[in-house]
């Protein structure tokens, strides 16, 4: 393990858990990469040393970082028109959480895209009368119209872009169907978007689509919830935006070097949600590939690397991958905040070579655990009934086995729980729709492995 530290900025290290031990011809090698940022003083609002090119960090006087709120202003909004109320005011309290220094602006979103705040296609530095200023101009906010949020996007990107800051972050509250724009027009906006800023979606009420939202969120690696009661709005928009104000670091990539012979099959963030990485691959030299994982606080997240080598006689051992974790600088080159092996040692001894490391088995069961609750909804959608309760009773097994309580709890609202341990359930006749919808969106948020 290597870590990386200068005063002000976080201190970063790489661990990783694996069984190196394979037997005489195997050639599949796991392991979890537990990636922690941490003492990077979030709350100080202390701007980095001058000295770090390519750092950034949300903090007071230090105007190196953006957020572009994007509300909902669509007819349904309407509907009741307490939700309409209820996003200005959510809005205004994201508002109030902006640091003095970090430069921000409101986008309202209908079947077009409009600056609310500060106007003229730029940014406002937050202080306490740009703040106020902002607080005003939501009182113009009024629901009318439909839903292309592709646009939305892009304008926010076109804002973000016209500040020299180095984090860039989106909060976007929606609450129905992306219906006045094609599935294809959001796709090539979010590719547009992608690597430029980060994004954290919600859904309000229970008329917008999951998929939708979430795949906003993943393919701009911020977090995805639903708030299925307006009235909660403003708690969660001061908790997203509070998060956003921790972010300290943008644009880390865990960077993968394996020697010749060895191919990476899969990389996917597996806590604290599980997310796919594999096909987000950009090369980075010879036999090295860059992933991205977006912007950091004072925070951990762990990574399961599965890495195929050459087969080989035993006693033989190998560096099956270098991990580095990877900070671009502006001009061109990578500063390394930390760096972790992957090894592979072949062995006669069974009980070695047949263990499986309990990290990596945890976060096996999590993937799976995500992927059952999708297909079970799905099916149950479809009217497939006994596919669903299979897949469900499963989920309940593994959420049980895991010690999963927060997703056991949303489970055990579609499914009447029989038997935990053996995954025996039935399905409830009837579901609140907020219930389907939020199991559906929290599903791929995992729990760490107990040490």
């Amino acid at each position: 393990m290597a870590n990386f530290s200068k005063s002000n900025a976080p201190e970063f290290s790489v661990e990783v858990y694996q069984n190196e031990y394979l037997p005489e011809g195997g050639r599949e090698v796991n392991a979890i990469v537990t990636v922690a940022s941490t003492g990077g003083g979030t709350t100080g609002g202390m701007p980095l040393p001058a000295a770090d090119p390519g750092r950034a960090r949300f903090g007071t006087g230090d105007p190196d970082a953006g957020v572009v709120i994007m509300v909902d202003c669509s007819g349904s909004m309407d509907y009741p028109p307490t939700k309409m109320r209820n996003a200005r005011d959510a809005t205004g309290a994201a508002i109030e959480t902006v640091r003095d220094g970090v430069a921000f602006a409101v986008v309202a979103g209908t079947h077009v895209a409009r600056e609310v705040y500060p106007g003229g296609g730029r940014l406002a530095v937050a202080d306490a009368t740009t703040r106020t200023e902002a607080k005003e101009a939501l009182r113009k906010l009024s629901a009318g119209g439909g839903t292309a949020i592709g646009t939305w996007l892009r304008l926010a990107d076109k804002l973000l872009g016209s500040a020299d800051v180095a984090i860039r972050h989106g909060i976007l509250l929606t609450d129905g169907r992306n219906e006045h724009e094609s599935p294809e027009d959001l796709r090539a906006a979010l590719d547009a978007c992608a690597g430029r800023f980060t994004c954290d979606a919600r859904g309000v009420g229970t008329d917008w689509e999951v998929k939708e939202v979430t795949g906003i969120a993943s393919a701009l690696l911020g977090t995805a919830d639903i708030v299925a009661d307006p009235a909660g709005l403003a708690g969660d928009f001061t908790q997203m935006m509070e998060a956003a104000m921790g972010k300290e670091v943008a644009d880390v990539a865990l960077r993968l070097w394996t020697p010749q012979g060895s191919v990476i099959k899969f990389v996917k963030q597996v806590a604290p949600t599980v997310e796919e990485l594999t096909e987000r691959r950009t090369e980075a030299g010879p036999r090295a590939g860059d992933y991205p994982t977006g912007s950091w606080g004072d925070e951990s997240r762990d990574y399961h690397v599965c890495v195929e080598v050459p087969a080989a006689a035993v006693g033989q051992e190998m560096l099956a991958a270098r991990v580095s974790l990877i900070l671009p600088q502006p001009d061109g080159s990578a500063q390394t905040l930390s760096q972790g092996l992957i090894r592979a040692v072949w062995t006669d001894d069974m009980v070695a070579s047949t263990r499986i490391n309990a990290q990596v088995a945890h976060y096996t069961g999590q993937a799976e655990l995500a992927h059952v609750i999708q297909q079970g909804l799905e099916d149950r959608k479809a009217g497939d009934m006994d596919g669903a309760t299979a897949k469900l009773g499963r989920a309940v097994q593994l959420a049980s086995a895991s010690g999963n309580e927060d997703t056991a709890k949303l489970l055990s609202k579609v499914v009447d729980v029989v038997d935990a341990p053996s995954g025996t359930v039935r399905l409830k006749t009837k579901v609140a729709e907020a219930d389907e919808m939020t199991l559906e969106t929290r599903s791929t948020k995992t729990v760490r492995v107990k040490k």
